[in-house]
């Protein structure tokens, strides 16, 4: 595959040098035959046109030549006496086998301005070697200078491309920490609400460890990306509602809200645990009488809205919103951050009816976000 793709990278080299000779060509003889026509005895076109064509021609084939020895003579630090001694000579034969090749293949046309004269190999030689000498010799440097500036630019895109695969490795390998931070807290208070049962009713703690299980075997899956669709987030936190609900019987009501239209939307896996868990905790798991969370996700303008909220006591006064976000919370926050940039919305607000409302916002889409620091999408 490489060595094709380099074949037609030459190629198109040769291609693009062609045309661009052609079309020097054609502008030269045209320039050379209108500034020709105030002279008493005009230019004659077609020897005109002969000429041009094989004088830039030659100079195509050459610049192929001088762009194979630029590739086998790169400039390179500590390098640079070397490579302008080398370029140096090289110019100068570039020069002398331009002149040669020219006047070889120019003997024996009519005079552009003495069509009665034929020109001579001598003849051509001399003119060219006094005219030309030294204005093919910039020539080589020019392309000896453009070769240098598309090779350091192809470099540097190269580079480019290296540390944008690097950032994004660095995001997932922290997208990856965070998820895998996120598994033992969930563990622990999943554990610490079956432990409640296991004296009290063997048998629900029995079948909420067996749901425990497949939880488990989900969130510890690493070919999970880390992004599902809306629909497989929910199956998953119903399973883990299902434990909840075992463990607070009429104590707790869910309530769901959820657009049927959103249901293939991306959103961060284990995204929506959290936020129920902490409902669950300070919502419900305070009071005695039941308490209810809804669970609504729509589309607005562009973007997902998801929200979680609990009918409990809400936010302290004295402590503010800081105070009911722990491990999970943060955990969430920065996900969203890595994930999406300043892309999204995270907050929690206490409810006018009492309560509290965790809202999170981020760009709606089917498709995977491509991880970068900027968090823009695919």
């Amino acid at each position: 595959m490489r060595l094709r793709a380099t074949a037609k990278r030459r190629l198109g080299v040769g291609i693009l040098l062609f045309g661009l000779c052609t079309i020097i060509a054609l502008l030269s003889a045209l320039g050379a035959y209108v500034s020709g026509l105030g002279l008493d005895q005009g230019p004659q076109w077609r020897p005109l046109w002969r000429q041009e064509f094989k004088d830039w021609y030659v100079s195509g084939l050459l610049a192929i030549g001088a762009l194979w020895f630029c590739g086998k003579n790169r400039l390179e630090p500590g390098k640079t006496r070397r490579w302008l001694f080398a370029h140096l000579a090289t110019a100068c034969v570039f020069s002398a086998l331009y002149v040669t090749i020219t006047s070889w293949w120019v003997a024996g046309e009519r005079s552009v301005l003495h069509p009665e004269k034929i020109l001579t190999f001598s003849y051509v030689l001399k003119r060219m070697g006094i005219h030309y000498f030294v204005m093919n010799l910039i020539v080589y440097w020019l392309v000896v200078f453009g070769y240098v500036g598309w090779h350091y630019y192809q470099r540097y895109c190269e580079r480019e491309v290296q540390a944008a695969e690097l950032k994004r490795e660095l995001v997932e390998a922290k997208l990856n920490a965070l998820r895998m931070q996120l598994n033992p807290h969930f563990l622990f208070n999943t554990l610490h609400a079956i432990s409640a049962l296991i004296h009290e009713d063997p048998e629900v703690a029995d079948r909420m460890v067996a749901r425990l299980s497949e939880l488990l075997r989900l969130s510890l899956d690493q070919t999970r990306p880390q992004e599902v669709p809306l629909s497989e987030e929910l199956d998953f936190l119903d399973r883990y509602l299902e434990i909840e609900c075992t463990r607070f019987g009429d104590r707790l009501k869910i309530e769901k809200q959820v657009e049927p239209q959103i249901q293939s939307a991306m959103v961060p896996f284990l995204l929506l645990q959290p936020l129920v868990e902490n409902a669950v905790r300070h919502g419900i798991e305070p009071r005695e009488k039941t308490g209810h969370i809804a669970i609504v996700a729509r589309r607005n303008n562009g973007m997902l809205e998801l929200r979680v909220r609990d009918d409990g006591a809400g936010l302290p006064l004295t402590a503010g919103a800081p105070a009911r976000q722990g491990v999970g919370l943060s955990n969430t926050q920065s996900r969203l951050r890595h994930l999406y940039g300043e892309r999204f919305k995270f907050e929690l607000a206490d409810l006018s009816g009492g309560g509290l409302e965790a809202r999170i916002t981020i760009p709606y889409s089917t498709n995977a976000t491509l991880i970068e620091t900027n968090g823009r999408e695919d």
